[in-house]
């Protein structure tokens, strides 16, 4: 009888490593090539840690600070995933990238969104005294880009007397210097950047994104339409561990979050602080897995056709993501603003 058991506990293993094997055979990628954040985890490294990617690998391949070029390096096919702020992105798809969105991996909620300081003695008290005045942000055509241009307009700004207000592209790392040495009156801060210069003090929020848009996803992840095509099951299970990353941090204490990002930082060993890790509050992202909703790009889109930068009926939303590989898109809702 101790024989037959041991016979059936054999077989029963082999099983599993032949059912395992079957699994990794079963997707058409070994690899998933990306470009991560210094001194930041991004979600494919989480899922990796966390062993949701498993069988896939995710390899490394340098850093980004800009999600158009993330994005680019996706479309020029030197690395398979990508993400950038979502107006970016339908700008990128209307002219045909061959791309498509797949899962929100940014944005805002309750603790992580971006203000718009200026200083404590600052004679800027509304939209209209923004006039004249300069508000350095990292970029132009994004994310902040869009917010100011939003602010002016809800506090009736006209687009003639917005022309007056000079947007100044600065490094997010010299935005506090910026205005702190009256370089700009206005800097934009979100992150960690942001809570250092309040612990510092002598400044304060004009207004925030939250504060005029509530929780929002603001960023998505891309892939190749062609590497969905060829790969399916690898796509859906990619996906799939990046919503199961982002859920377990939305769905675990910050305490634990931070000190496993640290882990990681330090495991990969790539010569990097993880001092920003401290400041980390959630994930800003407010729907369930990332599933992207058609809200989260027609708001771009409007914006777009308003300055004239698209047609009317040129693209809609679902032209534009894909929800299917995501295996949090039956029923996910957002979270309660």
């Amino acid at each position: 009888m101790r024989r037959i058991y041991k016979l059936l506990a054999a077989a029963v293993v082999a099983l599993g490593i032949s059912s395992q094997a079957l699994a990794q055979e079963a997707l058409e990628v070994t690899e998933i090539r990306y470009q991560g954040t210094v001194g930041q985890v991004i979600w494919i490294e989480l899922a990796e840690h966390l062993g949701y990617l498993a069988p896939l690998k995710a390899k490394w391949v340098g850093n980004t600070i800009s999600g158009p070029q993330d994005v680019q390096a996706v479309v020029s096919n030197d690395i398979d995933i990508g993400g950038a702020f979502n107006g970016a992105l339908v700008k990128l798809i209307a002219k045909r990238a061959p791309v498509k969105a797949v899962l929100g991996y940014y944005g805002v909620d309750d603790n992580t969104w971006s203000g718009y300081y200026v200083k404590s003695d600052s004679p800027i008290k509304t939209a209209r005294d923004l006039l004249g005045k300069k508000v350095a942000m990292n970029t132009l055509g994004a994310h902040h880009d869009f917010i100011v241009r939003e602010y002016l307009e809800r506090n009736k700004i006209t687009d003639e007397e917005a022309k007056q207000v000079t947007f100044v592209i600065t490094p997010p790392v010299t935005g506090e210097q910026a205005l702190r040495q009256n370089q700009v009156e206005v800097t934009t801060l979100g992150g960690i950047l942001r809570d250092k210069a309040l612990e510092r003090g002598g400044i304060r929020p004009l207004f925030t994104d939250r504060e005029l848009f509530g929780n929002f996803t603001a960023g998505s992840y891309v892939l190749r339409t062609r590497f969905i095509e060829q790969n399916p099951k690898a796509s859906k299970h990619l996906v799939s561990a990046l919503a199961r990353s982002i859920e377990w941090a939305r769905n675990t204490p910050p305490a634990q979050v931070r000190a496993t990002f640290e882990s990681i930082i330090k495991a990969r060993g790539r010569a990097e602080s993880a001092d920003a890790i401290q400041y980390w509050k959630s994930t800003g992202i407010p729907s369930v897995g990332g599933v992207i909703l058609d809200k989260d790009l027609q708001v771009w889109i409007d914006w777009l056709v308003k300055e004239d930068l698209i047609k009317p009926g040129q693209i809609k939303p679902t032209d534009l993501y894909t929800n299917a590989l995501n295996s949090y898109a039956a029923g996910a809702k957002v979270a309660a603003k």
